[in-house]
C-alpha cells in the first residue's frame, strides 16, 4: 500500500513551483530584445539576457547552505519578493542600467525559489516516494519552461513588452499567496549526532552529487542549444518543418511521460534509467540531424524528453537520496549548477560549432556529449549505485 503523496502541502508546493517559475521563463525570451529596444547595443543586450543564469551559477552554493539553515517558507518568501521586484523594476524604467540591476535582482530571487522549493518539496514528501515527488515537481518545472516562453511570445507579438512584464508580476504575487496556506514552513533538519557534522562550515557543493551535476549537464548541452538555435538551425538547412513545434511536442511527451513512470522513479535502479535515457538522447540527436520531415521532428522531440528531459528528475532524486535530510539544500544547489552551466553552455557551444563548421555538423558534434556521459558515469558508477 503507497504511502499518501498528494497531501495539501505538496500540492501547495507544487502549484507555487510553477507559479514562480513563469515569472523568470515569460520575461527570457523578450528580455534582450527589451533591452534593446530601449537603447542597450547588442553586445549589452546579451549581457543583460544572461545576467540572470550567471547570477545564479555564483550564488547557488549560497542559497543550497541557507536552505539547510533557514525557514524555506522564509526564503521562499524573499525569493518571490524579489521576483516581483524584478518584474516591477522592468515595467517602471527604460533606463538600461536599471533594467540591469532588475535583472539582477531576478537572478537572486530564482536562484532563492529554484533551491528553496526543491528542497520544500522533498521535505514533505514520504522517504519512500521522493522519487515520484521529485517526478512530479520536475514536471511543474518542465511546464513552466514550455508554457512561459509560449505566452510570453503570445503577449508580445499582441500587446506589448510591458503586458508580458505585468503578468510576470502577476504570477510572482499568485506565488505568494499560495505558500502563505503551506502549513509545514520547512524548518532546517538537524542529525542525530550534532549539526556540525552535517554540512561543516560554508561547503560550495555537496561532493557526493557533483558526478549526478557533470552527467546532467551533459544530457542538457545539446537540449539548450536546441532551445536557442533551432530556428537558425531550420533556416540555415532549408528544412520544411516549423520550428515553434518541437516545444510543445517535447512538452506533451514530457507530460505523458513522467506521469506514467513517476512510481518507477522509487523502484527502478538508477543505471537501469541510465542507459535508457542515454539511447534516447542518442535518438534525439539523430532526429535532429535531419530535420527533413515531421517524423524527424517528433523523433528529436521524443528523444530528449526521453532522455535529458527524464534524467532531470531521475538525477535531482538520486542527489537528495544520495544525502542526509540536513543536506538537501546543498545537494539541490549542486544539482542545479550543472542545470545552469547546461544553459549557458549549450548555446555558447552551439555557436562555437556553427562559427567553425557548417551547419549540418551541429548535431552530430553535439553527440560527442553521450561519450563522454558513459565516462563520467562509469568512473562513479559504485557510488551511484
Amino acid at each position: 500500500m503507497h504511502t499518501r503523496l498528494y497531501t495539501k502541502d505538496v500540492i501547495l508546493v507544487l502549484v507555487a513551483s510553477f507559479f514562480y517559475l513563469m515569472g523568470p521563463m515569460l520575461i527570457n525570451p523578450i528580455i534582450a530584445g527589451f533591452a534593446a529596444n530601449i537603447g542597450a547595443s547588442s553586445i549589452l543586450a546579451g549581457v543583460i539576457a544572461g545576467a540572470m543564469n550567471l547570477v545564479a551559477l555564483i550564488l547557488r552554493p549560497l542559497a543550497g547552505n541557507l536552505t539547510d539553515r533557514v525557514s524555506k517558507y522564509t526564503l521562499t518568501l524573499v525569493g518571490g519578493l524579489l521576483l516581483l521586484l524584478a518584474s516591477l523594476g522592468y515595467m517602471l524604467t527604460t533606463n538600461v542600467a536599471l533594467v540591469l540591476l532588475s535583472r539582477i535582482i531576478s537572478g537572486l530571487g530564482y536562484t532563492l525559489c529554484s533551491v528553496c522549493m526543491a528542497t520544500w518539496m522533498a521535505d514533505l514528501l514520504p522517504a519512500n516516494r521522493i522519487g515520484s515527488g521529485m517526478g512530479i515537481y520536475g514536471l511543474a518545472s518542465a511546464l513552466g519552461m514550455a508554457v512561459g516562453p509560449a505566452v510570453s511570445v503570445y503577449l508580445y507579438q499582441h500587446y506589448s513588452y510591458q503586458s508580458v512584464f505585468w503578468v510576470a508580476a502577476l504570477f510572482s504575487i499568485l506565488m505568494l499567496i499560495v505558500i502563505q496556506f503551506v502549513g509545514n514552513h520547512g524548518l532546517p533538519v538537524s542529525t542525530p549526532k550534532t549539526t556540525s557534522t552535517a554540512t561543516p562550515k560554508m561547503q560550495l557543493v555537496q561532493p557526493k552529487v557533483i558526478p549526478l551535476a557533470v552527467i546532467l549537464l551533459l544530457f542538457s548541452l545539446p537540449y539548450f542549444a536546441t532551445e536557442n538555435y533551432i530556428v537558425s538551425y531550420i533556416a540555415h538547412r532549408h528544412f520544411a518543418v516549423p520550428a515553434g513545434a518541437f516545444f510543445p511536442i517535447y512538452a506533451i511527451i514530457l507530460l505523458v511521460m513522467r506521469l506514467a513512470l513517476r512510481d518507477a522513479f522509487d523502484h527502478v535502479p538508477f543505471k537501469k534509467f541510465f542507459w535508457l535515457c542515454l539511447g534516447f538522447n542518442l535518438l534525439g540527436v539523430i532526429g535532429l540531424t535531419d530535420l527533413s520531415n515531421w517524423f524527424m521532428l517528433f523523433l528529436g522531440a521524443f528523444g530528449f524528453a526521453a532522455g535529458y528531459g527524464l534524467m532531470f528528475s531521475i538525477c535531482q532524486a538520486k542527489a537528495l537520496s544520495l544525502v542526509p535530510a540536513s543536506d538537501r539544500g546543498l545537494a539541490n544547489s549542486t544539482f542545479y549548477i550543472g542545470i545552469d552551466l547546461g544553459m549557458s553552455g549549450g548555446p555558447m557551444l552551439a555557436g562555437l560549432i556553427t562559427a567553425i563548421l557548417p551547419w549540418a555538423w551541429l548535431y552530430p558534434v553535439m553527440g560527442l556529449t553521450l561519450p563522454m556521459i558513459v565516462a563520467v558515469y562509469w568512473a562513479n558508477r559504485r557510488s551511484l549505485a
